[in-house]
């Protein structure tokens, strides 16, 4: 959004800038060369005046001379003519041929047709501005006068004022540049701080808020309402994770003392009656076992992971070497083949309780001489985990509600492992989802964020 809004203001200068500098340029340059032409043909007029009182009343020529001097001075041309088109005087031209040449084409031809139209004509050549006007009465000329003036220095000057215009431009465009970093730096800096605290949010650190100060006051506003979600998601979490201890300890207290109690009684008990408590106690091993993996659902659906690098190779290594024992007990083979230094960013233990739960529930799934292998390699962007089994599989009835609490209506033990797995995996950014094994059996994926 930053960039987006410097390049607005940055355009809008530009625009802004191309609308105003270059029509200003193109007005003065126009009246520059206006001013040259309109001084050009007055400074013709003004020798055509002083060359009527010498073709027309015969006075003294001092003047016309005088002017042409004058013109000669000033790097001009200029050469009176009679009607004939034969030239009476000419200064600042070298000569009669020179001027004619200088002209880039015939003045004795233009001066005919001025002294015959009464008309002035004015053109341009390379570096010069001509202009022939009649001499005495419009109606009745009795000559006329031509002169050619250079535009090197009207051409500096409107040079001159397009650099300088130029400097106006560039000097906007960066004043552009420093009002857009001013903008982007109030807009983006706090939009930058309540991103930053979301993310931190995001990654566990409930005590994350955003500085309300600075920017605009839709900004100010939206840091207060993120800090406002803050506090009270951060109050929500630490209040499910007391009532959760809270339950913890209430269930499981009184579940022991009656474990225990029952055990007393078997002590002493006939063979009838021992055999009811031995059931009884199963039942409440059982329920144990239920309290556990709901109490284990409830954190792991209230928990906010902060992820770090987890070594996912030494995580398998190590659960390997956990759970080896247990499945020589029950006659599984457990193998696992994972690239060495292979990293995901998981909440810290996570990794752990995901394969002890899809360990525990393919040995609890697969008969005996049966096969359970945990597989890892790198993805792209993500580490792939494999944990595949050879035993009975699943329906896809079953596939379809496994990752649900008591959703497995084919689960031996609780159905709550999966359920578990799913939410810590999709906790920590990865994804999870079930297949068939090739020849029979449940493949679990993983697929964890490196």
């Amino acid at each position: 959004m930053t960039r987006r809004i410097a390049l607005a203001v940055m355009g809008l200068v530009t625009v802004l800038l191309a609308l105003t500098v270059v029509p200003l340029g193109l007005s003065l340059a126009g009246r520059e060369r206006a001013d040259f032409r309109d001084g050009t043909e007055w400074a013709d007029n003004a020798l055509a005046d002083a060359a009527e009182e010498r073709l027309s009343d015969g006075e003294s020529a001092d003047p016309m001379g005088n002017l042409l001097e004058d013109a000669a001075r000033q790097g001009e041309c200029a050469a009176v003519f009679d009607t004939a088109g034969h030239e009476v005087a000419a200064a600042g031209c070298g000569s009669a041929d020179a001027a004619r040449a200088a002209a880039g084409g015939t003045w004795p031809e233009v001066a005919r047709r001025v002294a015959g139209s009464g008309a002035a004509v004015t053109w341009k050549s390379p570096g010069r501005l001509t202009v022939a006007v009649p001499v005495g009465n419009p109606v009745h000329p009795v000559g006329a006068s031509v002169l050619s003036r250079p535009s090197d220095a009207v051409d500096r000057r409107i040079a001159r004022l397009w650099e300088r215009l130029a400097a106006i431009g560039v000097a906007g465009l960066l004043a552009g540049a420093l009002l857009a970093v001013l903008l982007v730096r109030w807009v983006g800096r706090p939009l930058r701080a309540v991103a930053d605290a979301a993310r931190q949010l995001g990654e566990g650190r409930l005590e994350a808020r955003a500085a309300a100060a600075g920017g605009p006051d839709e900004v100010r506003r939206l840091a207060a309402t993120f800090n406002t979600m803050a506090m009270r998601t951060e109050t929500l979490i630490h209040g499910h994770r007391a009532v959760i201890a809270d339950v913890s300890h209430q269930l499981r207290t009184p579940l022991a003392a009656l474990r225990l109690r029952l055990d007393l009684l078997a002590v002493d008990a006939d063979h009838a009656t021992a055999a009811e408590l031995t059931a009884a106690q199963e039942e409440i091993a059982r329920l144990s076992r239920l309290v556990d993996g709901l109490l284990a659902v409830a954190r792991a659906e209230h928990a906010v992971p902060r992820p770090v690098p987890v070594r996912i190779d030494e995580v398998v290594r190590d659960r390997l070497a956990a759970w080896t024992p247990v499945a020589q007990e029950r006659q599984v083979s457990l193998t696992a083949h994972c690239p060495a230094r292979l990293t995901a960013r998981l909440g810290a233990g996570d990794l752990e309780q995901v394969l002890d739960n899809l360990v525990a529930n393919a040995l609890d799934a697969v008969p005996e001489g049966a096969l359970v292998r945990i597989e890892a390699r790198a993805g792209r962007g993500c580490a792939v985990l494999r944990v595949t089994d050879d035993g009975p599989g699943l329906s896809p009835a079953a596939r379809a509600g496994a990752f649900h609490r008591f959703g497995h209506p084919e689960a031996s033990g609780t159905g709550l492992g999966l359920a578990i797995v799913h939410r810590l995996v999709t906790a920590n950014g990865g994804s999870v989802r079930l297949e068939d094994t090739p020849g029979g059996g449940l493949t679990v994926v993983l697929e964890l964020p490196r």
